[in-house]
């Protein structure tokens, strides 16, 4: 497996594996995206300092990440990034996920911050397993304010010190 920056060509693939996401009632998105929707969200992630990662396996992109600025504008978090990742929905428990959290958190130091926050549903089981095996703890829920199509549930921030 190879990280890599993401490059135009690969917004279809990140779309779709996006979009999987959004179908399986995974983040708080309720309806499935273009690839011309989604181009400035990838526009917005050309950013030395936020960008998109995708990890390759044979050739093919099975999963990506992004490092994202919190609360944009507020000068005093920026030394706090948001790290979200997918992975395509064929290449679950597979070790993917671990192998591009790992990268995304060196990437993150290496350009200097200081802490590592990720936002998810508190349904997603998978991920809270996959953050605690890298030392995140839960920093905040937001019970049930998320309206999904057959479901309620919350949102946690679960945040890491890099320093």
């Amino acid at each position: 497996m190879i990280i890599r920056k993401a490059i135009q060509a690969d917004l279809p693939i990140l779309t779709e594996i996006h979009n999987q996401a959004i179908l399986a009632q995974q983040n708080a998105e309720t309806s499935t995206k273009t690839v011309a929707e989604r181009q400035e969200w990838f526009e917005h992630h050309q950013d030395e300092k936020y960008p998109i990662y995708v990890i390759e396996q044979d050739n093919q992109v099975i999963g990506y990440g992004t490092l994202s600025k919190y609360r944009e504008g507020r000068a005093a978090l920026k030394k706090v990034v948001e790290v979200s990742y997918y992975i395509h929905n064929q290449h679950h428990k597979k070790g993917i996920g671990t192998f591009l959290l790992n990268a995304l958190l060196e990437q993150s130091k290496n350009l200097g911050f200081n802490f590592a926050l990720a936002i998810l549903l508190d349904s997603n089981i998978g991920s809270i397993h996959l953050l605690g095996k890298f030392g995140f703890q839960q920093w905040a829920h937001f019970p049930e304010i998320v309206a999904l199509k057959n479901k309620t549930c919350g949102q946690f921030i679960y945040g890491k010190a890099l320093i």
